[in-house]
């Protein structure tokens, strides 16, 4: 039997957008200096790690990110995976979240509190975001037994994988927010997705 792939998943380096509060989604936006400076830091920290290949959601953040990590890193240029893209927030994408106040408060209170029954018209449903979220993870997981990966993507994303890992339903609202590189650690033989650990220093 295989062993299982450990996945290190990572929110993406900041953006401008992220500072104005405007709701991304599938807008393609990039990182700003400090995003750029957090890359370089999540680098740093991951010299040991391991890791035999960087994923990445297609979206402009989340691949300079993971494009700064790679080459750090020493490693060859990451692979994009559409199933790793933020949710797709339909009609409100590009709207701030102060506009957002006046025209709809009650989805605003859903969006800060990261409630997965928010309704997004036009958007995606939880359901299709979260499948092809963990089919995403799991495909990645089948790709990489025995190996490290690590695999860099958004915020809503991040709350689809702890939720999973912690058993938890998708409607569970869980009062946290992944900070801009912060990082979950998953083992999964391409079957299921199971709590992961970091690696010991240098192993």
């Amino acid at each position: 039997m295989p062993s299982p792939a450990h996945v290190c998943v990572t929110r993406h380096g900041e953006t401008d957008w992220n500072i104005a509060g405007i709701l991304q989604g599938w807008h393609d936006v990039p990182i700003n200096e400090a995003g750029r400076r957090q890359s370089r830091e999540l680098a740093a920290a991951f010299a040991g790690a391991g890791f035999a290949s960087v994923w990445t959601s297609p979206l402009a953040r989340a691949r300079e990110t993971a494009d700064i990590v790679a080459v750090a890193l020493g490693l060859p240029p990451p692979f994009c995976h559409d199933g790793l893209k933020e949710r797709h927030f339909g009609a409100i994408q590009g709207v701030p979240k102060a506009e957002l106040a006046e025209q709809d408060p009650l989805l605003l209170q859903q969006i800060l509190r990261r409630n997965p029954a928010a309704h997004f018209e036009e958007g995606e449903t939880m359901d299709e975001f979260a499948e092809r979220v963990l089919g995403a993870v799991l495909d990645i997981g089948a790709r990489h037994a025995g190996e490290r990966a690590l695999v860099i993507t958004h915020g809503w994303v991040m709350d689809v994988v702890t939720r999973h890992v912690g058993g938890l339903p998708r409607s569970a609202i869980l009062n946290l927010k992944r900070k801009n590189g912060e990082s979950l650690w998953l083992e999964t033989d391409g079957r299921a997705i199971l709590p992961g650990h970091a690696p010991s220093c240098g192993g």
